[in-house]
């Protein structure tokens, strides 16, 4: 073994002289070992919202979206959607359609996006899930309705008992190329209120499913659509099935996955939690230096034995390994204790919910979600033990050559 190592590992666990050094040490694993598990607990609960945001958007967007490159509708003759059902791993795809429209209710009115859909895709979707209220179906026969989020139903005042009330959607006539007659610009048609769906506000508070039929009539455009929505099975290889839908779909029209479709709000997420863990390694930094504390008050009490050494012929490489080897176990103590102790607070969080969120009621979760990540604790142990090699390092040569020098 290292002659240095085992003087470190001497002086870390033997006996000091004075106690004012152990509890100076036990200050330094602490503060290590503080920044470790809080490192680990903000990144876990950081995944946790993360995952939580995601799988809200995945209820209602599909596994992969083809959008027109030009434009915001395209005609249904140029994207073979037969071709798409057909490929392997495709479990559903169907044209959707997107429109801005008034929406009316009694006295009230709600700018909103109608979007034309089937019931297979908000089985498919999730959506059907997220109905909080009335049918989770926009068409049983020939009875048609539509599903209307949560924050429109709220300010419309939707109510689906005991109220017969249409909700009346207003759009732009295209076909109408003058103003003489305001009202006969928009096509308007009415339909029953059927459900209420609540995923996120960014949902609830912008769409009405309706009937893809409906939407198409409303808006004039028979034959035309906004998107082909496709939806995969469990255990499709979705880079094979992007590419085959590219050969498909040409360069007319853009591909998107579940990340392109919302690819500002992943950016957003992932660097939200990289500045965080940055600023956290900053404020680590500062806990670290406690080791300083620690090597100063060692250095001054073993200075017989450094003097001990320099006589033997012990060069300073060797004497200030000494030290140095004294700053990182310090530092890995403190780092392992932190990283198996971020991970069990982690782990009861998961399992017990211990910690909750204030007003959960009005949350989609009761408790702080939690996911650990094994990259997070190779990226904390990383950079914490960095940052105290360094400082390890610079302290024990600065106050070593000092003292060697002294002598």
């Amino acid at each position: 073994m290292n002659l240095s190592f085992k003087i470190a590992k001497r002086y870390l666990l033997g006996k000091k002289s004075h106690n004012i050094i152990n509890l100076i040490s036990l200050v330094s694993v602490m503060g290590v070992f503080t920044g470790t598990m809080a490192l680990i607990i903000v990144l876990s609960v950081f995944n946790g919202f993360g995952n939580l945001v995601i799988s809200l958007y995945d209820s209602f967007d599909p596994d992969i979206k083809i959008v027109t490159a030009k434009g915001k509708t395209f005609d249904n003759a140029s994207l073979d959607l037969s071709a798409i059902r057909s490929l392997k791993g495709v479990a559903y795809a169907t044209y959707t359609l997107e429109e801005n429209g008034l929406v009316k209710y009694n006295d009230k009115q709600f700018i909103a996006t109608i979007k034309g859909v089937d019931d297979t895709l908000i089985r498919r979707t999730g959506i059907a899930t997220s109905v909080v209220s009335g049918t989770d179906k926009v068409q049983e026969g020939s009875r048609i309705s539509a599903l209307i989020g949560s924050g429109i139903a709220y300010s419309l005042g939707v109510h689906l008992e005991g109220d017969w009330s249409q909700l009346s959607i207003y759009m732009p006539d295209k076909n109408v190329t003058t103003l003489t007659n305001p009202e006969s610009a928009f096509r308007e048609k009415d339909i029953a209120p059927g459900g209420v769906f609540s995923i996120q506000q960014d949902f609830d508070s912008k769409y009405v499913l309706v009937p893809l039929g409906f939407v198409r009539e409303l808006a004039g455009d028979d034959n035309r659509s906004s998107a082909v929505e496709v939806i995969l099975d469990k255990e499709a290889d979705e880079a094979a099935v992007l590419s085959a839908i590219k050969k498909i779909s040409g360069e007319k029209f853009v591909v998107k996955t579940r990340l392109e479709q919302h690819a500002f709000m992943y950016k957003i997420l992932h660097s939200e939690k990289w500045a965080v863990f940055l600023i956290l390694s900053f404020i680590m930094v500062i806990g670290i230096f406690n080791i300083l504390g620690t090597l100063t008050m060692l250095v001054i009490e073993k200075k017989e034995d450094i003097l001990t050494l320099k006589y033997l012929g012990a060069p300073f490489l060797l004497v200030r390994n000494v030290f140095f080897y004294q700053g990182l176990m310090i530092t890995l103590t403190g780092i392992v204790g932190g990283l198996l102790s971020g991970a069990l607070i982690c782990f009861l969080q998961q399992t017990l919910g211990i910690i909750k969120l204030g007003n959960a009621e009005s949350f989609v979760v009761e408790y702080y979600p939690v996911d650990m990540q094994w990259l997070d604790f190779v990226n904390v142990f990383s950079v914490v033990f960095v940052i105290g090699a360094l400082a390890s390092l610079l302290i024990s040569a600065h106050l070593v050559r000092k003292r060697y020098q002294s002598i």
